[in-house]
């Protein structure tokens, strides 16, 4: 099945680039806009499928783009999702006045994005045109499943991020890490096996790898362990940290010494 024409719309790169790359490997088209006015010009001349725009943006925000979508006669039934990292009541009320489809909140989880834009696509052609309408409690949108597993809330000014590897590799992670200079904590979970990423403005300072009491694994060799995880969970706090560095290398060489081990592991024996 051919994949959506999605517009993505946010002024947080971090964002667009980890958003970009798991739409992406579903197969589906994503533009970007940086803020509100670019997102609406963008939409004009793309007539995409979906949109997916943040609220808090330069130039013109989430609501009035929303609005202004709304009441467009091309684009007034473009399924519109909103991320927002507000998350109280009147919020979701407003959105669903204005027209939004959905209105998830940060930091999410890319399973829960991935079933978002599942539904807003199925949805395609079932918004209303014109003006607001007034709330009435079927225009409210319903308050988000909880998750499976608990989430990190991200401090004010911090993000968080959290997927399965299948849906988005380590070594792309590591390489957004990298390219953003991204300071934070990553944490990794593959059955019983858990690690632990600690970086530094897109440097990695520490590796760790453990298993339920058995003694941790620290150091560069453990990044190579969890670089051949095709499976598992990941979650990625935004913070500031502390400590030695005690990899010392860059993220790219890195992964280009994973790159090779992987595919020496994968040459054919002979003799």
């Amino acid at each position: 099945m051919l994949g959506a024409q999605i517009l993505l719309v946010d002024d947080d790169p971090w964002i667009v680039r980890m958003v970009t790359a798991v739409l992406s490997k579903r197969g589906h088209r994503v533009h970007t806009a940086s803020d509100g006015e670019e997102g609406l010009q963008k939409a004009r001349q793309l007539h995409p499928d979906l949109i997916i725009s943040d609220v808090l943006m330069p130039k013109l925000d989430g609501w009035t783009l929303l609005s202004m979508l709304r009441s467009d006669k091309e684009l007034g039934q473009t399924p519109v999702l909103l991320l927002t990292a507000l998350s109280a009541d009147e919020d979701r009320m407003r959105a669903g006045r204005l027209g939004a489809i959905d209105l998830l909140p940060k930091p999410f989880r890319f399973e829960e994005l991935d079933l978002r834009v599942a539904i807003a696509l199925r949805k395609r052609g079932g918004v209303q045109t014109g003006k607001p309408q007034p709330e009435t409690p079927s225009s409210k949108l319903q308050p988000p499943a909880a998750a499976p597993e608990e989430s990190h809330a991200a401090a004010p000014g911090q993000s968080g991020i959290h997927g399965s590897l299948d849906q988005l590799s380590l070594g792309s992670l590591l390489a957004m890490i990298e390219m953003e200079r991204k300071s934070g904590i990553l944490q990794l979970q593959r059955g019983p096996l858990q690690g632990r990423l600690m970086c530094r403005r897109g440097q990695l300072l520490s590796a760790e790898l453990s298993e339920g009491n058995a003694a941790r694994k620290r150091g560069i060799e453990v990044i190579f362990q969890l670089l051949d995880w095709t499976w598992g969970h990941f979650d990625f706090t935004a913070c500031e940290v502390y400590g030695s560095d005690e990899i010392n290398t860059q993220i790219t060489h890195l992964l280009m010494e994973g790159a090779r081990r992987m595919d020496e592991a994968h040459q054919p024996q002979h003799g």
